[in-house]
């Protein structure tokens, strides 16, 4: 199991509602958080999956994913 972080543009309460789908319908994605508190709106996934993965389910959900 890996730890990724993201730098993202999902930055409200909305946002994470609109991701969520695409997050929660993979069962390779562990679990997944937004803090939207923080400048970079820092997503922090565990997964199976690459981080590229990620970034294009994110992506599918109209947001921006930038690996740090």
């Amino acid at each position: 199991m890996n730890i990724f972080q993201f730098i993202t543009n999902i930055n409200c309460g909305g946002c994470v509602a609109a991701v969520k789908p695409h997050l929660e319908s993979v069962p390779e994605l562990v679990t997944w958080k937004v803090d939207t508190a923080n400048p970079q709106k820092v997503l922090t996934v565990e997964t199976t999956l690459p981080p590229t993965a990620v970034q294009s389910m994110v992506e599918k959900a109209g947001f921006k994913a930038e690996q740090l």
